[in-house]
C-alpha cells in the first residue's frame, strides 16, 4: 500500500553510542524573524537538494501546525487604554480558563478554574465576542479590537546561545560525510554574503562532531607516541633505539588503510581509536626483537649478524605475540551484531595495522 504523510528516519547506532548530534549533515541559520529564517532555510534546502549521496533534506521550520492567530489593532487598543497583554489575558481566561483559587479538603488541593461555558467558547465567532473591560469601565468585544485569521505556526522554536536557529538537515547514503559536506559548501558558496544583517550560518551536526573528534584524537595520538617513546627510552637507556622501533607505526597505517578498504568501512572515530591502540600494540614486537639484538651485541656479536640472529631467534615469539592479538580481534572485526558499527572499525584498524607492522 502507498503510505502518505509518513516520515522515515534512519538512526546511526555508532553515532548514538558516541553521543553525537542528530543528523549527519546540519546547517544552522541564526536570526530573529521566523518568516525570514524559513525563507533562508527553503533556499538552502533547494540549493543542496541534488548533492550526490545526500538524502531527506529538510529544515526545522518546513512543517508548521495550523492555528488561529489573533492580530490586535494596537492603535485602537491604545486609544481605549488597553495593552496587548490585557487583551491576551481576557482571551486566555475565556477559552483556556484561569485558576482563580484552590479548594482544600483535608490534605488535598483542587484547582478551581474559571472560564466560559463550552457553548460560548466553542467557535471562532464566539471567541470574537469575548468581552473586554477597558480602564474607563467600557466593555468592548474582541472582534472590535482584533481580527482572527487562519495561519500556520512553527512546531517548535529552537534557540542556541540565546539566538533563534533553523536547522537544515540531511542524511547521507553511499558517500562519506567529508566529501558530502565539501559538495554542500561548494553549492552554498557565497550565500553567507547574501544573508541579511544579523543572520549567519554555521555547519553543525555530525560534521562538527567529526572535526572536534579528529582534533581530540590527533592530540591523544601525539600524547600516546610521546608516552611510548619515554617508556622505551628509559628502559633501553637510549634516545635512538626507541625511534628504530617506533618507525613500525607509520607502516601500520598502511595496514589500517588496506583493512578498511577491504572491509568497506570509512575512516571514522572508532577506527581512529584503533590507530591509537595500535601505537601501543605495534611496538611490542619491535621491543622483543631489538632487546634481544642489543643483548647479542653486548655479548660481542657483530652488528649485522646480531640483527640476523636476533630476528631468527625471536621470530616465533614475535609471530605468537602478533597472532594472538590479530586472531583475538577477528571476531570483533567480522561481527554484524547490534553495535558492530562502532566495534568493527576499531578492530579492523588494529587487525590490519598489526598485520602490516608484523
Amino acid at each position: 500500500p502507498r503510505l502518505e504523510n509518513v516520515k522515515f528516519e534512519a538512526v546511526d547506532m555508532s553515532q548514538m553510542i558516541m553521543g553525537g548530534s542528530g543528523a549527519p549533515v546540519e546547517i544552522d541559520i541564526f536570526g530573529q524573524d521566523l518568516d525570514k529564517l524559513r525563507e533562508i532555510g527553503d533556499t538552502i534546502a533547494a540549493r543542496i537538494q541534488g548533492v550526490q549521496g545526500l538524502r531527506d533534506v529538510t529544515h526545522t521550520l518546513a512543517q508548521g501546525k495550523p492555528e488561529y492567530q489573533i492580530r490586535i489593532d494596537r492603535d485602537r487598543a491604545a486609544k481605549l487604554g488597553l495593552m496587548t497583554g490585557q487583551v491576551a489575558g481576557a482571551v486566555q481566561t475565556a477559552t483556556l480558563g484561569r485558576v482563580a483559587t484552590r479548594y482544600r479538603e483535608e490534605n488535598e488541593e483542587i484547582d478551581v478554574r474559571v472560564r466560559f461555558k463550552k457553548e460560548f467558547r466553542d467557535t471562532i465567532q464566539e471567541v470574537e465576542t469575548v468581552p473586554i473591560l477597558t480602564p474607563r469601565g467600557q466593555v468592548v468585544y474582541l472582534g472590535q479590537l482584533a481580527t482572527v485569521e487562519k495561519g500556520e505556526g512553527p512546531i517548535q522554536i529552537a534557540r542556541e546561545n540565546q539566538n533563534r536557529v533553523v536547522r537544515v538537515t540531511g542524511n547521507i547514503a553511499g558517500r562519506d560525510l567529508g566529501s558530502v559536506i565539501k559538495d554542500v559548501r561548494a553549492r552554498l558558496g557565497g550565500i553567507e554574503g547574501q544573508l541579511p544583517a544579523g543572520y549567519f550560518l554555521e555547519y553543525g551536526g555530525s560534521f562538527e562532531d567529526m572535526q572536534e573528534a579528529f582534533t581530540t584524537i590527533a592530540a591523544a595520538f601525539a600524547l600516546a607516541l610521546l608516552l611510548v617513546y619515554m617508556v622505551m627510552a628509559s628502559q633501553f637507556e637510549s634516545f635512538r633505539h626507541p625511534f628504530i622501533i617506533m618507525f613500525t607505526i607509520p607502516l601500520g597505517i598502511i595496514g589500517v588503510i588496506i583493512g578498511l578498504l577491504i572491509a568497506g568501512r570509512p575512516l571514522n572515530l572508532p577506527s581512529l581509536i584503533g590507530v591509537i591502540l595500535l601505537a601501543g600494540i605495534a611496538v611490542n614486537n619491535g621491543i622483543v626483537m631489538i632487546d634481544y639484538i642489543n643483548q647479542l651485541r653486548r655479548g660481542g656479536v657483530e652488528g649485522h649478524l646480531a640483527v640476523i640472529d636476533g630476528a631468527v631467534t625471536r621470530l616465533r615469539a614475535v609471530l605468537l605475540t602478533a597472532l594472538t592479538t590479530i586472531l583475538g580481534m577477528l571476531p570483533m572485526a567480522v561481527s554484524t551484531s547490534e553495535g558492530s558499527e562502532f566495534r568493527a572499525p576499531m578492530a579492523i584498524a588494529v587487525l590490519g595495522g598489526l598485520t602490516a607492522t608484523t
